[in-house]
């Protein structure tokens, strides 16, 4: 979930962590009988339990082998997995963000999963359709559903009370009233993009859409900008989080009653109420111990409205791919071990833990609570980000956040945005 979701270094023009180009599923001419098959998962998202059961499942169903599974950062996937996926000594199976699957395929890094569609979860039309889409290219698929999250929008009824805001401008008004010289009525630190999104979505924006070949950006529209003149009032009037900070440790400013409505993905609950479910050993910096008897006791969320009563605002779509490495030295043991990730006893386990599963089927065990009905409200009404294989370069290049940090520092949307568009178009059509 990302956010989870970094961007990448690139090979030549373009390189995301996703696909390989056509034909890279071919397995090698002799492959090993034993050996040890290597997993890169990102982060702490996928609990031990689901770890474990890869490793059990995998080894009991193939004599001779062991499984290791190595845990990366989001930097990691930025700054290192070009060169490790391209070299001789490359991880079987990885796990990426949806945004930077097309990059990675367009780098003929991913092998073409295309024999084993099939077999995953209950069958193709088990995949969770829009990360089927992040993961296809050239009308095929490199990189399989893992799993998806949406950012909802928590909030402690001590704090800021029952109420729940009806439209966007009502949400951003309320957070106005909220904020002190302490207090953030809405936690918006300048780089987290993805939270921006929605503002412009909801007024009927667009990053960029494809016109033929050519990509026109369009934050510069009249429409983006409503959405992010919108924004920047939010940054001025309603956040005491830093300008040129990222959302990571929202949380920890949340526990501190420091935040009133606090947009994170939804998993990130555990965060907050302490009930962090992969132990200690998997926590990163942004994991705190929580607040289950203060702010994290009676926590509560609710889908991000749009600009209509009734209405929510479109959200960006998070989640992670899993693909097999176009030089992986046991991609037919590669590919049994994705088929067991996309299992249904495997994306049980993800969604037990709030995590929406990539597979259809498993979307049954997924708490019954309001924090995953707000998710799936949320996701209800969700957009992606441009699906050029150049995206990851977009990302990697920082310009959107670096112009976000302009905007909440008060500088003038129409000017910032216009040039942003141009940024965006020199490397989505470069």
């Amino acid at each position: 979930m990302n956010t989870k979701l970094g961007a990448l270094a690139l090979v030549g023009a373009s390189a995301v962590v996703l696909a390989g180009c056509a034909g890279g599923s071919g397995a090698a001419p002799s492959e090993p009988e034993t050996g040890d098959l290597t997993v890169w998962l990102v982060g702490a998202d996928t609990p031990q339990t689901a770890r474990d059961y890869l490793k059990e499942t995998f080894e009991s169903e193939n004599e001779g082998w062991t499984l290791t599974i190595e845990e990366k950062t989001w930097a990691d996937v930025s700054d290192t997995y070009t060169a490790a996926l391209s070299s001789n000594d490359a991880p079987d199976v990885v796990e990426v963000g949806n945004t930077q699957a097309l990059g990675f395929a367009d780098a003929g890094l991913f092998a073409d999963l295309s024999d084993i569609e099939g077999d995953l979860g209950a069958g193709a039309d088990d995949l969770l359709p829009g990360l089927v889409d992040a993961g296809t290219y050239d009308g095929a698929l490199y990189a399989a559903p893992y799993y998806a999250g949406g950012r909802i929008v928590f909030y402690s009824p001590e704090v800021v009370g029952d109420a729940v805001p009806e439209t966007l401008e009502d949400y951003v008004a309320e957070g106005i009233a909220l904020t002190t010289d302490t207090v953030s009525g809405i936690y918006a630190p300048g780089k987290d993009w993805y939270n921006a999104l929605p503002y412009v979505w909801a007024y009927g924006g667009e990053i960029a859409v494809a016109d033929g070949d050519t990509w026109d950006a369009q934050l510069s529209s009249p429409e983006s900008v409503a959405g992010l003149e919108l924004l920047q009032s939010v940054y001025t009037d309603a956040s005491v989080a830093p300008v040129d900070g990222n959302e990571r440790l929202g949380n920890i400013a949340f526990c501190a009653g420091e935040v009133g409505f606090l947009s994170s993905p939804a998993w990130a609950a555990s965060n907050i109420t302490g009930d962090w479910p992969w132990g200690d050993e998997a926590a990163g910096e942004e994991v705190s111990e929580g607040c289950p008897d203060t702010f994290g006791k009676d926590l509560a969320a609710f889908a991000l409205p749009g600009l209509e009563a009734g209405e929510t605002a479109p959200i960006f779509a998070g989640g992670s791919n899993v693909a097999v490495a176009t030089k992986s030295d046991a991609p037919a043991k590669a590919k049994a071990a994705l088929t067991i990730m996309l299992s249904e006893g495997y994306q049980q386990l993800l969604a037990e833990q709030g995590l929406t599963p990539g597979i259809l089927s498993a979307a049954q065990y997924l708490p019954d609570t309001p924090i995953a009905t707000a998710q799936a409200e949320a996701l209800a009404n969700s957009k992606f980000t441009p699906t050029s294989p150049n995206w990851a370069e977009v990302e990697a290049a920082q310009i959107i956040p670096d112009a976000l940090v302009k905007i909440a520092q008060g500088g003038d949307v129409t000017q910032i945005a216009t040039e942003l568009d141009a940024a965006i178009e020199a490397i989505l059509n470069g």
